[in-house]
């Protein structure tokens, strides 16, 4: 998309830039308020769209994949693996539960529990990794398509506006020519009369 001409005038040039950029428009913080709650419903819109997509074409499986990949990731398993392991720990260890040991130390079924844990939440965790990339990777391409557009009509919007002053100041000058003409007019009216009196 190739830039465009703008008409702008000399003293335009040297204006204060605390105006909307591009359109020389006043924004109050209530017009401020206003656009960004009208963005901030669009997106939430089209975040919904993308949402109710990703979940109409998911199985249940990957579903599944996503919220153990979530559980896995938080500090809640976090603090409930390690009370677990605490307790394997101190249960296998203390002369109080001696008749009741089941894995004494160097805590071998501890080891194989642990092996089983990273061998399965390992490949969950990438499946659902690489299933939220692909939708980021989607969500790129929404966000660039509506960037895009916006800026095409931001352009043309722009073009238009530049487009109207220049003939708003091509009346104006107009306007001034036909107003020092007018007077000049009057002015040559007015003397052949004063002359005869």
């Amino acid at each position: 998309m190739g830039k465009r001409n703008y008409f702008v005038k000399p003293q335009d040039k040297y204006r204060d830039r605390s105006t909307f950029e591009g359109f020389d428009i006043q924004i109050n913080e209530t017009d401020k308020k206003r656009i960004d709650r009208l963005v901030d419903n669009y997106e939430s819109r089209i975040l919904m769209h993308l949402d109710e997509d990703y979940s109409r074409r998911t199985k249940w499986t990957d579903r599944l994949a996503d919220k153990i990949a979530s559980f896995g990731g938080s500090w809640s398993f976090i603090l409930i693996f390690a009370t677990v392991l605490g307790l394997w720990i101190v249960w296998n260890v203390t002369a109080l539960t001696n008749h009741w040991h089941f894995d004494k130390p160097p805590f071998i079924l501890l080891n194989l529990c642990l092996s089983f844990i990273a061998a399965f939440q390992a490949p969950i965790i990438m499946m659902s990794q690489n299933r939220q990339a692909a939708r980021d990777k989607h969500e790129s391409v929404i966000d660039f398509a509506i960037n895009y557009k916006a800026e095409q009509e931001i352009d043309d919007m722009q073009s238009h506006l530049h487009r109207v002053e220049g003939k708003l100041h091509e009346l104006e000058r107009l306007l001034i020519i036909l107003t020092s003409q007018t007077a000049v007019s009057h002015d040559a009216e007015r003397q052949p009369i004063s002359s005869h009196k």
